[in-house]
């Protein structure tokens, strides 16, 4: 009789909800993998926008790998460079050092009337050269202002 009660009452059940416990699960899993399938759909575009922003990233990458090394190449070129010019500037040193010591072992030469005018022209005083005897006699007048 507890049979016919439980079986009674299941009848009922189904009666009064008007639906079947089949048709729920059926709609529920029907529903489940829409969800199931809307997800996947964003988890594949998030994947390609990974895809393309590790792409970009990798290009950008290269882009720098490659600047860096024509950078390392400009320096080793520059440096090759320096290395010439210090050289140059040393054997140039040696060289204005020697003529220096040339320049320093001959004895001075006494100077000329010629010099004496130029001192004379930058103050500006004149300079009249009087031969009188062996010796030059120089004489200075102060010219006019120039004003």
């Amino acid at each position: 009789m507890a049979l016919l009660i439980g079986i009674g009452s299941v009848v009922a059940w189904r009666g009064y909800t008007g639906a079947a416990p089949e048709q729920e699960r059926v709609t529920t899993a029907r529903v489940n993998q829409a969800r199931v399938a809307q997800a996947s759909e964003r988890l594949v575009e998030k994947t390609k926008g990974l895809e393309e922003s590790q792409q970009q990233s990798i290009d950008q990458l290269q882009v720098v790998q490659d600047q860096l090394q024509v950078m390392t190449k400009l320096l080793a070129s520059q440096q090759v460079e320096t290395r010439k010019l210090s050289e140059q500037v040393g054997s140039i040193s040696g060289t204005l050092d020697a003529l220096r010591q040339s320049f320093a072992s001959v004895p001075p030469v006494a100077e000329p009337v010629p010099a004496a005018r130029t001192r004379a022209r930058h103050s500006r005083a004149r300079v009249t050269v009087v031969r009188a005897r062996p010796k030059a006699v120089v004489q200075r007048t102060r010219g006019k202002s120039r004003g």
